[in-house]
């Protein structure tokens, strides 16, 4: 069954290259990426887990913990880090789920067969605290995946948990934001001190609110 918005992320337990987990119970109340990878030893994963390795900076300062699923059995895992930390200059440090029995694949309904009879897509579920499935997205085998997307759809997500906004197309971090329809403009000076503009009456832009 297809996981959807607002579902509460199925809950597992797996061995990983970095120990057994629970699921919900290592995500505790962190934003969490949970993202699968067609194979160990493929080249296009290679490279992605290499970048997650890379921008472990940047999920942190998000409150974001990353971690990985492959089909393939923990010793391959192993091997597999290896190549990446060679090849891709960093130091592997998020947990990789080795689903040989699909047990995670299926319950996130990651094999798509008209794709692949064996491998995963490309998907990514991001997560809230409340283990509730904030955003989900599935490239095909073949496309890497942009992290710097990943990213920015993190800092609306958590730009938008708390405040009356909306982030408009290719909004960045410190650009303006759109102003919820259900803020009336009389709420709107108490809501938004640093003023808004009125493009159209359903159309109301504000300076970011969480920035100083």
């Amino acid at each position: 069954m297809a996981i959807r918005l607002g579902d509460i992320a199925p809950d597992f337990t797996a061995q990983t290259s970095m120990g057994e987990i629970n699921f919900h119970e290592w995500l505790g109340d962190s934003w969490g990426m949970l993202f699968s990878h067609p194979a160990d030893y493929t080249p296009v994963c290679t490279t992605e887990l290499g970048r997650t390795a890379a921008l472990n900076g940047e999920f942190q300062k998000r409150g974001v913990k990353t971690i990985a699923l492959s089909v393939d059995p923990l010793d391959s895992h192993h091997g597999w880090i290896k190549d990446i930390e060679e090849t891709q200059d960093v130091t592997m440090n998020f947990p990789i789920i080795a689903d040989s029995d699909r047990n995670v694949a299926e319950l996130y309904d990651m094999i798509h067969p008209n794709a692949s009879a064996k491998a995963t897509v490309r998907s990514v579920f991001i997560i809230g605290p409340d283990k509730k499935v904030k955003l989900t997205l599935t490239y095909p085998p073949s496309t890497g995946r942009n992290f710097n997307e990943i990213l920015r759809v993190v800092d609306s997500l958590q730009l938008t948990a708390d405040y009356s906004v909306a982030t408009p197309a290719d909004w960045k971090h410190g650009e303006d934001v759109v102003i919820s329809p259900s803020i009336t403009n009389e709420q709107i000076p108490d809501k938004f001190p640093k003023g808004h503009t009125v493009i159209k009456p359903y159309l109301r832009m504000t300076p970011q609110p969480n920035l100083d």
